[in-house]
């Protein structure tokens, strides 16, 4: 295990009934990184997010979070991390505003109005803030839905598939927005549907199919791997990293049948 590693998951198992969702995952996240968990639907991303939020039980393995043992503390673990979900967890008959001053009063922080304005202002907000959340776009509740996980500083923050439904401006101004909180030191733990968005933020990417980890490393490290298996078809530039998690879910399919 890496020194800085604030995330290590080893043979994690999950089944549902008879399905066995999660096979033998194990990956390590490396503090003040994007790591992103690529797969196709239903392959288990959310569920591993899920766990690793302390929001869903599993069944087998070890996971450790800023070096805490999930299973045995999962308490402490919910102090270090915030999870934003695939939809935007707020109250639309409430203010931005409100929004915010809730989840403050729900994770027990006093005198934070200022650290309130400050999100408010990164995410562009600050004149909509007093408007009701019904009233604001699908790219604005997602900013405030985001805003709101940043309340307490945590270390990790759960980003499980931020962009969905946004549009073009949206995606790039939250992009932006990852981007920073990297900068500041936190760490992103990010699953997505679009590859160029795994590619333009990732440091590291990880790979899910059939219920473990098949492909993990660097963008580059991958797209160079790939180019070296096949040099005839990528002889002039590197693939993408579409290209990459293609060729991997392929592979994996023919391989299996």
């Amino acid at each position: 295990m890496s020194e800085d590693a604030i995330i290590v998951t080893k043979g994690l198992k999950k089944a549902f009934g008879k399905h066995q969702v999660l096979k033998d995952v194990s990956f390590e996240v490396q503090k003040g990184q994007v790591f992103s968990l690529l797969g196709a639907n239903g392959s288990g991303k959310t569920t591993i997010v899920r766990i690793l939020a302390t929001l869903a039980r599993f069944d087998d393995g070890v996971i450790t979070i800023c070096g805490v043992d999930l299973a045995k503390n999962p308490g402490a673990i919910r102090g270090f991390i915030s999870l934003t979900g695939q939809y935007a967890a707020v109250d639309e008959m409430l203010t931005g505003l409100e929004n915010m001053r809730l989840i403050a009063k729900l994770r027990h922080l006093r005198n934070c109005d200022d650290r309130i304005n400050d999100l408010l202002h990164l995410f562009g907000l600050s004149e909509a803030k007093k408007k009701l959340v019904k009233t604001y776009s699908g790219g604005m509740r997602r900013k405030i839905d985001i805003a709101m996980s940043l309340l307490g500083d945590p270390r990790i923050i759960f980003l499980d598939e931020p962009t969905t439904g946004l549009d073009p401006q949206s995606r790039l101004s939250l992009w932006k927005t990852i981007e920073e909180l990297k900068a500041s030191g936190t760490t992103i733990f990010l699953t997505t549907q679009y590859l160029e968005e795994a590619e333009r933020l990732s440091d590291k990417v990880a790979v899910l199919n059939n219920g473990t980890i098949v492909s993990s490393g660097t963008p580059h490290e991958l797209k160079t791997a790939l180019k070296e298996i096949e040099k005839q078809a990528y002889q002039k530039e590197l693939p993408t990293l579409e290209d990459v998690f293609l060729s991997i879910i392929n592979k994996k399919e023919n391989d299996s049948e």
